[in-house]
């Protein structure tokens, strides 16, 4: 860019008083035109240059500013390999084999089991917390699949780990920088209390400005183990039970409820089709994410927008999907006679209501991990 000073002509105009009297006469202006040659030509300015380069090669001068990026870390294929991973596992999911004795326990008594495991966590001792968490992995281990126990289990874990470190060293792990107002033994005269026989310390362990208390053991262990316990039983129950016999063993016990008013057709037919639709949408997000695989994009030739156009399309097929899915479920009910009114439609549960030997055995062992919980807090101080 160059620029420098040019001489031109200029024109001056009369000056006129501010507040012109009647008596002032206006003129027209005078216009005076100086010649060129009076005015001296002042110093040139040198051109100064701007050069900005960017490159997506190291052959240029300057760094390459492409590299700095985190695209290999955030890359499109990695992000989809890990999605289809996540979902290859059944999450939620009736696996029929191998058939365990867990399988032929009534969904009734195992929909008790999950409402006791809901409430003892929170309930009972920190040791018959951990022993439930115990209890739950050592189960999954003898029911499922080996890869979807090593699975459910690892993720399960982690969740539960971040949770109660987190809570452990948040919940009471700043001290507080007020002073007591509590004046020391040394001025009212009263004598120091002894020290504790038993070796008892509110203060388990200390990190730099951070420190585990008994409280915050006592929070953390209690979100942690309901974590681990809720997420994993629930995932055993569906695992071993149909969706026909959970929406069987809870319209029998939703029953009391009809004289209530309580629509107990429409809940139970809504939970039997969102039970069946489950397996239906990890199976779409799974075959997408492996199409777009497939194809080996080239993510790093890319640009952001086309990046995101990409995952956007992925989004879009997949719910369009869904809702196809859904329409070809609402036409099939339709063609088998469903008109509306759940109290008339026929459901077929496929649940046989016998009590067999696995059942009494799960309910001697759910009055026994009650009981236990019950007399933890007695015993165990």
């Amino acid at each position: 860019m160059n620029c420098t000073h040019c001489t031109v002509q200029t024109v001056t105009f009369l000056v006129l008083p501010a507040r012109p009297g009647s008596k002032t006469l206006i003129s027209p202006f005078r216009a005076q035109v100086y010649p060129k040659s009076t005015f001296k030509k002042t110093h040139t300015l040198k051109p100064t240059s701007f050069k900005v380069r960017a490159s997506l090669d190291n052959s240029g001068d300057t760094n390459n500013w492409v590299s700095r990026l985190p695209i290999g870390a955030l890359s499109g294929d990695k992000i989809f390999k890990l999605i289809s991973g996540a979902t290859a596992s059944p999450i939620g999911q009736f696996i029929s084999s191998p058939t365990t004795f867990l399988h032929s326990v009534d969904p009734r008594i195992k929909l008790i089991w999950l409402l006791a495991l809901v409430v003892l966590p929170a309930r009972s001792h920190i040791v018959m917390r951990f022993g439930l968490v115990v209890y739950i992995a050592l189960l999954s281990v003898l029911v499922l699949p080996r890869h979807v126990c090593m699975d459910q289990l690892g993720r399960v874990s982690l969740l539960s780990g971040i949770l109660f470190i987190t809570l452990g060293l948040g919940s009471d792990g700043v001290p507080p920088l007020v002073q007591l107002r509590t004046p020391p033994p040394a001025i009212t005269g009263l004598p120091n209390l002894p020290m504790s026989l038993s070796g008892y310390s509110y203060l388990i362990m200390k990190l730099g400005p951070l420190q585990f208390t008994r409280k915050g053991l006592s929070v953390a262990s209690t979100a942690a183990c309901l974590t681990f316990t809720i997420f994993q039983s629930a995932s055993l129950c569906l695992a071993t039970t149909t969706p026909e016999q959970l929406a069987f063993a809870i319209r029998w016990f939703m029953l009391p409820l009809r004289y209530m008013g309580v629509p107990v057709a429409e809940i139970t037919l809504t939970l039997l089709l969102s039970l069946r639709f489950i397996n239906l949408v990890f199976d779409e997000v799974r075959n997408i994410s492996l199409g777009i695989v497939s194809r080996r994009i080239k993510w790093k030739q890319l640009t952001i927008m086309e990046t995101i156009d990409i995952f956007a399309s992925y989004i879009r097929r997949i719910f369009k999907n869904i809702f196809s899915h859904a329409e070809q479920i609402s036409q099939a009910m339709i063609v088998r006679g469903f008109r509306g009114d759940s109290n008339t439609h026929k459901i077929y549960f496929l649940s046989d209501s016998s009590i067999g030997t696995a059942d009494f055995v799960s309910l001697l062992c759910l009055i026994g991990v009650v009981g236990a919980a019950l007399l933890s807090d007695y015993f165990l101080v």
